[in-house]
């Protein structure tokens, strides 16, 4: 059971809810995927809610026939960073051993930033950026919760948190410019609800990076490696915080390229976590 953002036929944007590979327009009781955040508010079981309430009813299309956009719309996405070990000691080593990175993947209140605006982040097929002030740029393939305005999870999703690893290395508080520009993340390609994924830290994720047909980078992590719960995450990332349209947060990356590795424009990124599917992107640069 998965929820998308799609078009078919025409260019009217769409909610749909996927069970198997068929497609069934929802938007008549859902216009956005803030409306569903809304009415999700308590409700466990939203999946079979609306699968019951489905029964009967014609798919508008199979999964394969629609173009899947962007499956958030109004949403922030948030991020939690060195939420694993891989990731500790590659931000440790480009920060020139500062200790800061150390202190926090031990500390009690975890990273959180902001990381995108909904006019920054991209979907499926969706150019994501690299800057053009940097000279090493990296994907950062990451599980993503979906969470309502009562600050419940509603479902997961994929992510690619892009950073420039240079930026970021110079000084810590260059984050904001390592992170956030115009095409700085992606997400998609569907959300997979809570009841379609039986345990969110039994699931691997996995990158392949294309450059002129070529593979150039892979990659795999299980979330079991996360060393952070993510009722933990949710509870640092409300408080004292209002998200009155549900927000994305990614839940940190614990796949790193080697330090020689950086993204090119017309690389192709695609990030794969079991149950939920494959985000693919091609790369361009920003400016």
């Amino acid at each position: 059971m998965q929820l998308c953002r799609f078009t078919f036929e025409t260019a009217q944007a769409r909610i749909g809810f996927i069970d198997g590979e068929d497609v069934y327009d929802i938007t008549a009781r859902f216009p956005s995927m803030t409306a569903f955040l809304r009415w999700s508010i308590g409700r466990a079981d939203a999946g079979s809610v609306l699968r019951t309430a489905l029964a009967g009813s014609q798919p508008i299309a199979q999964l394969g026939s629609v173009t899947l956009l962007r499956p958030s719309d109004d949403q922030e996405i948030w991020a939690a960073g060195v939420t694993y070990e891989r990731s500790r000691v590659a931000r440790e080593e480009e920060s020139a051993n500062s200790g800061i990175y150390d202190r926090v993947y031990t500390a009690a209140r975890p990273e959180i930033f902001f990381k995108a605006t909904p006019s920054r982040a991209v979907g499926p097929h969706d150019p994501v950026a690299i800057r053009h002030d940097a000279t090493w740029n990296v994907p950062e393939p990451e599980l993503a919760l979906v969470i309502n305005p009562a600050m419940e999870i509603v479902g997961y999703t994929i992510g690619n948190d892009m950073s420039s690893r240079d930026i970021e290395g110079e000084n810590p508080l260059y984050l904001p410019q390592a992170k956030m520009y115009g095409r700085c993340c992606a997400v998609g390609p569907t959300i997979a609800l809570t009841e379609h994924i039986a345990d969110p830290n039994d699931l691997t994720i996995a990158i392949s990076i294309q450059r002129a047909g070529t593979e150039v980078f892979q990659g795999a992590i299980h979330t079991s490696k996360i060393v952070r719960r993510f009722s933990d995450l949710v509870g640092y990332l409300g408080r004292d915080n209002l998200f009155p349209d549900g927000v994305l947060l990614l839940t940190g990356t614990g796949i790193v390229p080697p330090d020689s590795f950086t993204l090119e424009s017309g690389d192709q990124v695609h990030i794969s976590i079991s149950g939920i599917g494959t985000l693919r992107n091609p790369v361009v640069r920003g400016g």
